[in-house]
């Protein structure tokens, strides 16, 4: 699964709310799909823009993350080093992509069921979902860190944009 970072989680949550608010979405578009809208909000970038450089490489979103180099800069590479940088890995793009990561699958409300790559209400769910658990993985790491430094449990731990506000 995907490393937690704020800017992912953020990300997600805007990607599902822009998704929610009837962005355009078309699943079997580069700038338009599952990944190309979250490229959108991750790098800035118009869906024209993403198409342009993901039709230089080959193939979907899950094949160009499998040849993905980050020491290439060619235009797909680009976009792709974005979506890395912000935790995600190759797997966690096909994932993406399909609604396919068994883990969020399992936590969605109401239990485990397979979702559609191509509806729209079932991105939005499962992006908020994987927002959820990278959120949740994301204040474990803090309330352990801040565990370790020897804080009492009774101290509010609250973490934004990575880091650790202790109230006491």
């Amino acid at each position: 699964m995907a490393l937690p970072s704020s800017l992912l989680i953020e990300s997600l949550r805007t990607t599902a709310e822009r998704l929610r608010d009837g962005a355009r979405y078309t699943w079997g578009r580069h700038g338009h799909c599952n990944c190309g809208n979250l490229a959108q909000t991750l790098t800035g970038f118009s869906a024209a823009e993403i198409e342009g450089y993901n039709l230089s490489g080959a193939g979907e979103w899950t094949e160009l993350a499998q040849d993905y180099c980050e020491v290439s800069r060619a235009p797909e590479a680009l976009v792709l080093h974005k979506l890395m940088d912000a935790g995600l890995t190759p797997a966690d793009v096909r994932n993406l992509e399909y609604l396919s990561d068994k883990t969020v699958l399992q936590h969605l409300p109401g239990g485990f069921r397979w979702l559609e790559r191509n509806r729209r209400e079932d991105v939005i769910l499962y992006f908020e979902t994987l927002a959820d658990l990278l959120e949740q993985k994301l204040l474990d790491a803090a309330v352990r860190e801040a565990l370790t430094e020897g804080l009492p449990k009774t101290h509010a731990l609250f973490v934004h944009a990575d880091r650790i506000t202790r109230i006491f």
